[in-house]
């Protein structure tokens, strides 16, 4: 049995980070299937490292390593070799310098992070650069799915036809068994993490579905507004699933700067501290799980994160939580500890985990169903957006408690495989 290393303490820290507009930053054209592409996949990567360089008040040649998650860009975009391209940020201070890229579906931009962290904690590496980047949105829906499928377990699944809302439609049905949830309840639980997340979105101005997009003009900040779509507006995906219970295709990048917390000036307000990390693994195949009504590896991910940070689900002031169907928010809500198995439905229902809960708020950015989910850079952007809250510098919502403390992001690659937790604390 492997011995997990729960008495690590983390002596790395987030200094700087910046987010790009996130969308489909293309323009097709219906008519002849062309596209033209709006911002470039280098585009994206170049902005986003050089706007968290700058927001850290550092030069490239204070960096000493780079890290890019993205998922599948060459099926996307046709760029392999990605992490290389990072040097083009700036092409005198990162000459020479080491660049890797890491996969791991949606959680590639936290394997991102925590290998950087890794090498920081090695002292092999003083200060990284973590980028996380993909462009979804050259390919129309058909390559899309293929390429979000092969980060299936293909030989069952994506090669059998089985696409991503059809796997996680398997996690809401096994959920509805488990706790005795009829349709209709079932149907509007999921369309209170919409609802909740629309909202959120129209704060953020880099958000995909933000203010002026489809959920604001169709006013979809309501469980009622949402169910009382036309079929038509709001078709059913994958049993239970409907299209407003999934997440976006979108183009985007994000970018993080961690360096050894005893390099951070004393007193400065730009740096939080990366106080627990997990990631654990799920097996691929579905149909090798335990059960499909919680997230037993993600369960553990955050157990071990937690007890590293030495916290509790009471502790966490702000979550960013990998909601790529409703279903995950409630089964990663759950996973945290915010709701007890089962209950996370309901306290949506109820109005929990919005901006003004006197204990935690859940997805203030809009989360991946309003800000969008550029699949490579989601885990990089999920922990941007929470440093930014605890910073004073918040994209999206603002929790009506006042300054954030502790703020969690839960991260998930693949149906629920890869499971990402990391816990941010502000340094006092």
């Amino acid at each position: 049995m492997i011995k997990v290393l729960e008495s690590v303490v983390s002596q790395v820290s987030i200094i700087g980070a910046y987010n790009t507009k996130f969308g489909s930053l293309v323009q097709k054209n219906k008519e002849t299937g062309e596209v033209a592409d709006l911002r470039s996949l280098y585009d994206l990567m170049i902005e986003a490292g050089r706007g968290a360089l700058a927001d850290a008040g550092l030069t490239a040649g204070e960096i000493d390593g780079v890290w890019v998650g993205s998922c599948a860009p060459g099926l996307f975009a046709n760029q392999e070799h990605l992490a290389a391209f990072a040097l083009e940020i700036d092409p005198i201070g990162l000459r020479y310098k080491p660049m890797t890229r890491c996969e791991d579906a949606c959680a590639s931009g936290s394997v991102a992070l925590f290998d950087a962290l890794y090498a920081v904690e090695s002292g092999r590496v003083r200060t990284a650069l973590v980028l996380g980047a993909e462009k979804m949105n050259l390919l129309d829906t058909k390559g899309v799915t293929h390429a979000l499928a092969t980060c299936s377990y293909w030989p069952d699944e994506g090669g059998l036809g089985t696409t991503f809302p059809g796997l996680f439609a398997e996690y809401a049905k096994g959920y509805a068994r488990q706790y005795g949830y009829n349709a209709e309840l079932l149907a509007r639980m999921l369309a209170s993490v919409s609802a909740l997340c629309y909202r959120n979105g129209l704060d953020n101005p880099l958000a995909h579905f933000g203010k002026g997009g489809p959920s604001d003009r169709l006013g979809l900040t309501t469980v009622e507004a949402i169910l009382a779509l036309a079929p038509d507006k709001n078709p059913m995906i994958a049993e239970p699933l409907r299209l407003h219970d999934c997440s976006l295709i979108t183009d985007g990048a994000a970018a993080l700067v961690i360096t050894k917390t005893s390099a951070v000036s004393e007193g400065s307000h730009k740096a939080v501290e990366i106080a627990g990390i997990a990631h654990c693994n799920e097996r691929l195949a579905l149909s090798h799980r335990q059960n499909l009504h919680e997230l037993l590896a993600g369960k553990e991910a955050v157990r071990r994160a937690f007890a590293e940070a030495h916290i509790q689900a009471k502790d966490i002031d702000i979550a960013e939580v990998h909601d790529c169907f409703t279903i995950n928010q409630l089964l990663t809500t759950e996973a945290l500890g915010l709701s007890k198995d089962g209950q996370a439905g309901h306290d949506y229902l109820a109005g929990r985990f919005d901006r003004n809960d006197p204990q935690v708020a859940v997805n203030l950015s809009g989360g991946l169903k309003a800000k969008g989910h550029p699949v490579g850079a989601t885990g990089v952007s999920m922990n941007a957006l929470v440093y930014k809250q605890l910073v004073g510098e918040p994209v999206g919502a603002v929790p009506s408690r006042g300054q954030p403390e502790i703020g969690v992001a839960f991260n998930v690659g693949g149906s629920a495989v890869t499971n990402c937790v990391t816990v941010q604390r502000r340094i006092r």
